[in-house]
């Protein structure tokens, strides 16, 4: 067979390749501490649940509209509204089978040959898997610790090119818990003016997940760009439904109707009953959103100075999101070594920086988000790991 040569630009998300060697040593009868995939380990709160379940009981077992049920969109404009202080469209919401959609459909729409995306480096894989899918340039933004992997508004605009079509931020960010000061922001979207051609897609799937005074600033905030501003968010990580594939976001006018013919051609419409249950995650308590955050910040002020203790290990505070990227030069490993030492040594999985972009080299990604005692486990076999590799 003859395959198409773009299926050979796309890349992968390394973390799934980890859960998946993690969970073929645990058929060995290994246990295995899972401080890698980026995933929550709470139940999906009971009340969400029950509306997925009464959906199904009440005949939702149909196609809905491709942009999603008109409630649904009409709650996620309500809720952008009330967290960020302005008036969505809800005609502007496409409701999608999770964020990657997202991600995908603005590379298509804005990709192509001859074109340049911006996208973070050290930052979420797909971003740049799904730009050089599209045959598009993918042009790295560098992320250092001197800014605390935030993105840095000149850095972004001196990457900006004739050439350039889009913009990928993150913030919070996958995979370094970096936020983004509003003065960044801010500065961004005045040096954005002087380039009217360029769209920006501001991922903010984890804009509720703060720690330690954060504020989170969202570009939805900024009317000089609404007209080409795409926003992605969703309910996999507030709402720990990462298995329901439910997510969102919020396009320009003239994007709607072909991306929803994108959806059209690609999925039809997003599951019936999951579409009811994000209803009634918008609409209902939201106590487990706010016990759930208390929790990670609580493993976040615990792991840190875990970490900072290894040998050879620093690690600097994240402000958001459920991750901790640890330095890890000073092991005289690579992030590629310490992945594998420590998940075949020491029975910890933990995602190589590289993983995320050339710029993650010399740091792992470890998620928080698993039980306390779990945490603390996995950092008494990795230092009993490192200190016996020094022996």
């Amino acid at each position: 067979m003859k395959i198409a040569e773009p299926l050979g630009r796309l890349g992968t998300e390394s973390a799934f390749e980890v859960l998946a060697r993690a969970a073929a040593l645990s058929n060995e009868g290994r246990d295995i501490i899972n401080l890698g995939i980026g995933q929550p380990d709470f139940r999906t709160p009971e009340h969400i649940v029950e509306a997925g379940v009464r959906a199904l009981r009440d005949g939702h077992h149909g196609y809905t509209p491709a942009n999603g049920i008109p409630p649904l969109r009409e709650a996620v404009a309500a809720d952008l509204e009330r967290r960020h202080g302005t008036a969505v469209d809800p005609g502007h919401v496409i409701v999608q089978p999770g964020g990657k959609p997202t991600m995908f459909y603005a590379a298509l729409a804005f990709g192509g040959p001859g074109a340049e995306i911006l996208y973070p480096d050290p930052g979420f894989p797909i971003y740049r898997s799904v730009i050089e899918f599209s045959g598009a340039k993918a042009v790295p933004v560098p992320l250092t610790a001197e800014t605390g992997f935030a993105f840095d508004a000149d850095t972004v605009l001196s990457r900006i090119t004739p050439a350039t079509s889009l913009i990928i931020l993150n913030s919070p960010a996958n995979p370094t818990g970096a936020v983004t000061p509003k003065e960044q922001i801010d500065r961004l979207v005045e040096g954005l003016a002087a380039h009217p051609d360029v769209a920006i897609l501001s991922d903010e799937i984890y804009s509720r997940m703060l720690y330690g005074g954060q504020a989170h600033a969202s570009l939805l905030s900024y009317p000089e760009i609404r007209d080409r501003l795409i926003l992605l968010d969703g309910w996999s990580k507030t709402y720990a439904m990462t298995g329901w594939r439910l997510g969102y976001a919020v396009w320009p006018a003239p994007l709607v109707e072909p991306i929803t013919r994108l959806c059209i051609n690609d999925h039809s419409c997003v599951n019936a009953a999951a579409q009811h249950a994000g209803l009634a995650a918008l609409e209902g308590p939201q106590d487990a959103v706010a016990d759930m955050v208390a929790e990670f910040d609580r493993r976040r002020r615990a792991v840190v100075p875990m970490l900072d203790a290894l040998p050879g290990v620093t690690c600097g505070d994240p402000g958001g999101a459920f991750y901790a990227f640890a330095n890890i030069s000073g092991t005289r490993l690579t992030a590629r070594e310490a992945q594998d030492l420590f998940l075949e040594e020491a029975g910890v999985a933990t995602i190589a920086g590289t993983s995320f972009g050339a710029g993650g080299e010399g740091y792992l990604r470890v998620s928080y988000a698993a039980a306390l005692d779990r945490i603390e486990e996995a950092m008494e076999r990795l230092a009993t790991c490192l200190k016996e590799r020094k022996k």
